[in-house]
Protein backbone atom coordinates (compact mmCIF):
# COMPACT_ATOMS: atom_id res chain seq x y z
CA UNK A 1 0.00 0.00 0.00
CA UNK A 2 1.16 3.58 -0.77
CA UNK A 3 2.26 5.40 2.06
CA UNK A 4 3.10 8.70 3.60
CA UNK A 5 6.18 9.24 0.91
CA UNK A 6 4.37 7.69 -1.84
CA UNK A 7 1.04 9.94 -1.59
CA UNK A 8 3.30 13.05 -1.25
CA UNK A 9 4.98 12.78 -4.28
CA UNK A 10 2.02 12.08 -5.85
CA UNK A 11 0.47 14.83 -4.31
CA UNK A 12 3.36 17.14 -5.87
CA UNK A 13 3.21 15.63 -9.01
CA UNK A 14 -0.47 16.27 -9.55
CA UNK A 15 -0.53 19.41 -8.11
CA UNK A 16 2.00 20.69 -10.94
CA UNK A 17 -0.16 18.99 -13.54
CA UNK A 18 -3.61 19.98 -12.34
CA UNK A 19 -3.82 22.55 -10.34
CA UNK A 20 -6.00 25.86 -11.99
CA UNK A 21 -6.78 23.17 -14.48
CA UNK A 22 -10.75 22.26 -15.42
CA UNK A 23 -11.31 18.80 -14.99
CA UNK A 24 -13.21 17.64 -18.60
CA UNK A 25 -14.38 14.52 -17.92
CA UNK A 26 -14.85 11.26 -15.63
CA UNK A 27 -15.05 7.81 -17.48
CA UNK A 28 -15.51 5.16 -14.88
CA UNK A 29 -14.08 1.48 -15.77
CA UNK A 30 -15.50 -0.04 -12.70
CA UNK A 31 -18.74 0.15 -11.25
CA UNK A 32 -17.45 -0.98 -7.81
CA UNK A 33 -14.52 2.28 -7.68
CA UNK A 34 -17.08 4.86 -6.80
CA UNK A 35 -18.91 4.84 -3.61
CA UNK A 36 -20.90 7.84 -3.61
CA UNK A 37 -24.24 8.66 -4.83
CA UNK A 38 -24.37 12.48 -4.21
CA UNK A 39 -23.43 14.69 -5.53
CA UNK A 40 -23.47 12.72 -9.31
CA UNK A 41 -19.83 12.20 -10.47
CA UNK A 42 -20.66 14.56 -13.55
CA UNK A 43 -21.39 17.22 -11.03
CA UNK A 44 -17.75 17.82 -10.83
CA UNK A 45 -16.72 17.67 -14.38
CA UNK A 46 -16.41 20.65 -15.94
CA UNK A 47 -14.85 22.57 -12.06
CA UNK A 48 -11.47 23.66 -12.02
CA UNK A 49 -8.82 21.93 -9.64
CA UNK A 50 -7.80 24.63 -6.58
CA UNK A 51 -5.65 22.18 -5.06
CA UNK A 52 -4.44 18.86 -4.23
CA UNK A 53 -3.77 17.69 -0.79
CA UNK A 54 -3.33 14.51 1.20
CA UNK A 55 -5.42 12.93 3.79
CA UNK A 56 -3.52 9.92 5.91
CA UNK A 57 -2.97 7.53 3.01
CA UNK A 58 -5.78 9.37 0.94
CA UNK A 59 -5.12 11.51 -1.74
CA UNK A 60 -7.51 14.80 -2.05
CA UNK A 61 -8.20 16.89 -5.36
CA UNK A 62 -9.57 19.89 -4.54
CA UNK A 63 -12.66 21.51 -7.00
CA UNK A 64 -14.45 24.60 -6.93
CA UNK A 65 -18.18 24.48 -5.97
CA UNK A 66 -16.67 22.78 -2.41
CA UNK A 67 -16.30 19.60 -4.20
CA UNK A 68 -13.52 16.84 -3.13
CA UNK A 69 -12.58 13.78 -5.06
CA UNK A 70 -11.14 11.29 -2.71
CA UNK A 71 -8.98 8.70 -3.76
CA UNK A 72 -7.79 5.82 -1.44
CA UNK A 73 -5.51 3.58 -3.31
CA UNK A 74 -5.52 0.36 -0.90
CA UNK A 75 -2.97 -2.10 -1.26
CA UNK A 76 -2.97 -2.24 -5.22
CA UNK A 77 -3.98 0.68 -6.77
CA UNK A 78 -1.82 3.36 -8.21
CA UNK A 79 -1.96 6.64 -10.80
CA UNK A 80 -0.31 6.80 -14.08
CA UNK A 81 -0.17 9.96 -15.89
CA UNK A 82 -0.94 9.82 -19.23
CA UNK A 83 -0.33 12.20 -21.81
CA UNK A 84 -2.21 12.65 -24.92
CA UNK A 85 -2.33 10.17 -27.52
CA UNK A 86 -1.36 7.61 -24.61
CA UNK A 87 -3.57 4.72 -24.49
CA UNK A 88 -4.75 3.24 -20.09
CA UNK A 89 -4.10 0.20 -19.39
CA UNK A 90 -5.81 -2.55 -20.05
CA UNK A 91 -7.95 -4.73 -17.97
CA UNK A 92 -6.07 -2.91 -14.73
CA UNK A 93 -7.91 0.87 -15.49
CA UNK A 94 -10.60 1.90 -12.92
CA UNK A 95 -11.17 5.25 -13.69
CA UNK A 96 -10.09 8.34 -15.99
CA UNK A 97 -9.75 11.83 -14.98
CA UNK A 98 -9.34 14.00 -18.51
CA UNK A 99 -7.71 17.43 -18.32
CA UNK A 100 -6.39 19.44 -20.79
CA UNK A 101 -3.24 18.61 -19.99
CA UNK A 102 -3.60 15.25 -19.98
CA UNK A 103 -5.53 12.05 -18.33
CA UNK A 104 -5.19 11.06 -14.80
CA UNK A 105 -5.62 7.13 -14.56
CA UNK A 106 -6.88 5.45 -11.58
CA UNK A 107 -5.28 1.68 -11.67
CA UNK A 108 -5.65 -1.64 -9.44
CA UNK A 109 -3.89 -4.80 -10.21
CA UNK A 110 -5.32 -7.96 -9.42
CA UNK A 111 -9.08 -9.12 -9.02
CA UNK A 112 -10.23 -8.00 -5.73
CA UNK A 113 -11.49 -4.53 -5.86
CA UNK A 114 -10.41 -2.27 -2.96
CA UNK A 115 -9.46 0.80 -4.66
CA UNK A 116 -12.20 3.75 -4.22
CA UNK A 117 -13.27 6.93 -4.96
CA UNK A 118 -15.71 9.30 -3.34
CA UNK A 119 -17.19 12.26 -4.51
CA UNK A 120 -17.94 15.21 -1.61
CA UNK A 121 -19.36 18.38 -1.34
CA UNK A 122 -18.41 20.60 1.89
CA UNK A 123 -15.63 20.49 4.85
CA UNK A 124 -17.55 18.52 6.98
CA UNK A 125 -18.18 15.87 4.65
CA UNK A 126 -14.34 15.91 3.55
CA UNK A 127 -13.69 15.98 7.29
CA UNK A 128 -14.95 12.11 7.50
CA UNK A 129 -12.74 10.61 6.21
CA UNK A 130 -9.65 12.16 8.14
CA UNK A 131 -9.35 8.91 10.73
CA UNK A 132 -7.13 11.34 13.08
CA UNK A 133 -3.74 10.34 12.53
CA UNK A 134 -1.24 13.30 13.26
CA UNK A 135 1.39 13.75 10.81
CA UNK A 136 4.52 12.49 12.59
CA UNK A 137 6.44 15.42 10.25
CA UNK A 138 4.10 17.90 11.56
CA UNK A 139 4.52 17.24 15.63
CA UNK A 140 6.98 18.21 18.28
CA UNK A 141 8.47 15.05 19.86
CA UNK A 142 5.46 15.97 22.96
CA UNK A 143 2.82 15.40 20.91
CA UNK A 144 4.64 12.65 19.20
CA UNK A 145 4.92 10.91 23.01
CA UNK A 146 1.59 11.69 23.95
CA UNK A 147 -0.10 10.44 20.99
CA UNK A 148 1.97 6.74 21.68
CA UNK A 149 0.91 6.91 24.82
CA UNK A 150 -2.61 6.68 24.26
CA UNK A 151 -3.43 2.96 24.14
CA UNK A 152 -1.04 0.03 25.07
CA UNK A 153 -0.75 -1.68 21.78
CA UNK A 154 2.54 -3.21 20.10
CA UNK A 155 4.83 -0.52 18.67
CA UNK A 156 4.22 -2.39 15.18
CA UNK A 157 0.18 -1.77 15.84
CA UNK A 158 0.97 1.82 17.14
CA UNK A 159 2.61 3.46 13.79
CA UNK A 160 0.22 1.72 11.53
CA UNK A 161 -3.20 2.88 13.79
CA UNK A 162 -4.50 5.51 11.36
CA UNK A 163 -6.30 6.56 14.30
CA UNK A 164 -2.89 7.46 15.90
CA UNK A 165 -0.30 8.26 13.07
CA UNK A 166 -1.19 9.38 9.71
CA UNK A 167 0.34 7.76 6.35
CA UNK A 168 2.35 4.50 7.82
CA UNK A 169 1.55 1.49 7.28
CA UNK A 170 3.58 -2.07 7.01
CA UNK A 171 6.32 -1.26 4.83
CA UNK A 172 7.81 2.40 6.75
CA UNK A 173 7.11 0.87 10.21
CA UNK A 174 9.43 -2.01 10.06
CA UNK A 175 11.95 0.66 8.33
CA UNK A 176 10.98 3.04 11.45
CA UNK A 177 11.73 0.43 13.97
CA UNK A 178 15.44 -0.93 12.81
CA UNK A 179 16.23 2.60 12.78
CA UNK A 180 14.70 3.06 16.46
CA UNK A 181 16.54 -0.22 17.26
CA UNK A 182 13.05 -1.40 18.62
CA UNK A 183 11.17 -4.62 18.48
CA UNK A 184 8.37 -4.18 16.77
CA UNK A 185 6.27 -5.82 19.64
CA UNK A 186 7.49 -4.00 22.46
CA UNK A 187 4.31 -2.72 24.45
CA UNK A 188 3.77 1.66 23.78
CA UNK A 189 3.22 2.15 27.31
CA UNK A 190 6.39 0.07 28.76
CA UNK A 191 8.62 2.05 26.38
CA UNK A 192 11.68 4.15 28.66
CA UNK A 193 11.42 7.88 27.96
CA UNK A 194 14.54 7.98 25.90
CA UNK A 195 13.24 4.36 23.08
CA UNK A 196 10.44 7.07 22.48
CA UNK A 197 12.72 9.98 22.03
CA UNK A 198 14.51 7.52 19.89
CA UNK A 199 11.36 6.59 17.95
CA UNK A 200 10.46 10.12 17.56
CA UNK A 201 13.37 11.06 15.72
CA UNK A 202 13.17 7.76 13.84
CA UNK A 203 9.81 7.82 12.59
CA UNK A 204 10.72 11.68 11.10
CA UNK A 205 13.64 10.92 9.48
CA UNK A 206 12.85 7.47 7.77
CA UNK A 207 9.52 9.61 6.38
CA UNK A 208 11.48 12.24 5.34
CA UNK A 209 14.70 10.76 3.84
CA UNK A 210 12.25 8.53 1.87
CA UNK A 211 9.78 11.11 0.68
CA UNK A 212 13.09 13.51 -0.38
CA UNK A 213 14.45 10.24 -2.02
CA UNK A 214 11.36 8.81 -3.88
CA UNK A 215 10.59 13.03 -5.11
CA UNK A 216 14.54 12.36 -6.80
CA UNK A 217 13.79 9.27 -8.47
CA UNK A 218 10.87 10.94 -10.32
CA UNK A 219 12.12 14.13 -11.00
CA UNK A 220 9.72 15.93 -13.04
CA UNK A 221 7.78 13.07 -14.29
CA UNK A 222 5.02 11.66 -12.76
CA UNK A 223 5.97 8.52 -10.42
CA UNK A 224 5.66 5.11 -12.05
CA UNK A 225 7.79 3.24 -8.98
CA UNK A 226 5.00 2.95 -6.41
CA UNK A 227 6.11 -0.06 -4.25
CA UNK A 228 6.27 -1.00 -0.83
CA UNK A 229 9.12 -3.41 -1.23
CA UNK A 230 12.59 -0.93 -2.48
CA UNK A 231 16.09 -2.81 -2.68
CA UNK A 232 17.35 0.26 -0.79
CA UNK A 233 14.99 -0.70 2.43
CA UNK A 234 16.81 -1.65 5.39
CA UNK A 235 14.66 -4.67 6.73
CA UNK A 236 10.98 -4.45 4.66
CA UNK A 237 10.42 -7.31 2.51
CA UNK A 238 14.09 -8.94 2.80
CA UNK A 239 13.85 -12.01 5.23
CA UNK A 240 16.55 -13.83 4.79
CA UNK A 241 18.90 -11.38 3.51
CA UNK A 242 21.82 -9.99 5.76
CA UNK A 243 21.07 -6.72 8.19
CA UNK A 244 22.89 -3.42 6.94
CA UNK A 245 23.79 -2.75 10.04
CA UNK A 246 25.01 -6.18 11.65
CA UNK A 247 24.61 -8.28 9.18
CA UNK A 248 22.14 -11.56 10.28
CA UNK A 249 19.41 -12.46 8.73
CA UNK A 250 16.66 -10.72 8.73
CA UNK A 251 13.50 -12.27 10.09
CA UNK A 252 9.85 -12.00 9.87
CA UNK A 253 6.39 -12.43 11.43
CA UNK A 254 3.84 -13.32 9.17
CA UNK A 255 -0.02 -12.99 9.73
CA UNK A 256 -2.72 -12.61 7.56
CA UNK A 257 -1.82 -11.16 4.70
CA UNK A 258 1.06 -9.11 6.17
CA UNK A 259 4.22 -9.63 7.68
CA UNK A 260 6.54 -7.99 9.85
CA UNK A 261 10.39 -7.54 9.24
CA UNK A 262 12.94 -6.82 11.28
CA UNK A 263 17.19 -7.61 12.88
CA UNK A 264 16.85 -9.57 15.70
CA UNK A 265 20.18 -8.59 16.65
CA UNK A 266 19.32 -5.23 16.33
CA UNK A 267 15.98 -4.83 17.09
CA UNK A 268 15.36 -7.81 19.64
CA UNK A 269 18.54 -8.59 21.62
CA UNK A 270 18.82 -11.56 19.34
CA UNK A 271 15.45 -12.92 20.32
CA UNK A 272 13.51 -14.52 17.54
CA UNK A 273 9.92 -13.52 17.75
CA UNK A 274 7.30 -16.30 17.37
CA UNK A 275 5.46 -16.10 14.34
CA UNK A 276 1.90 -18.39 15.17
CA UNK A 277 1.69 -20.40 12.08
CA UNK A 278 5.62 -21.31 11.56
CA UNK A 279 6.93 -22.14 15.23
CA UNK A 280 3.59 -23.77 15.80
CA UNK A 281 4.87 -26.20 13.45
CA UNK A 282 8.23 -26.40 14.20
CA UNK A 283 7.34 -26.41 18.18
CA UNK A 284 10.92 -27.49 20.20
CA UNK A 285 12.77 -26.62 16.58
CA UNK A 286 11.52 -23.36 16.21
CA UNK A 287 15.01 -21.15 16.98
CA UNK A 288 14.72 -18.97 20.23
CA UNK A 289 17.85 -16.88 19.38
CA UNK A 290 19.27 -15.45 15.99
CA UNK A 291 22.70 -17.65 17.05
CA UNK A 292 20.95 -20.56 16.34
CA UNK A 293 20.61 -19.58 12.87
CA UNK A 294 24.16 -18.97 12.58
Amino acid sequence: MPELPDIVVYVEALARRVVGQPLSRVRLASPFLLRTAVPPIAEVEGSKVLGVGRLGKRIVLSFEGDLFLVLHLMIAGRLRWLEHGTAAPKRITLALFEFPVGTLAFTEAGSRRRASLHLVQGSAALAAFDMGGIDVLAVDAEAFRERLMLENHTLKRALTDPRLFGGIGNAYSDEILHRARLSPIAMTRKLPPADVARLYDAARTVLSDWTQRLRADAGEHFPDKVTAFRPEMAVHGRFGEPCPVCGAPVQRIVYAENETNYCARCQTGGTILADRALSRLLKSNWPRSIDEIG
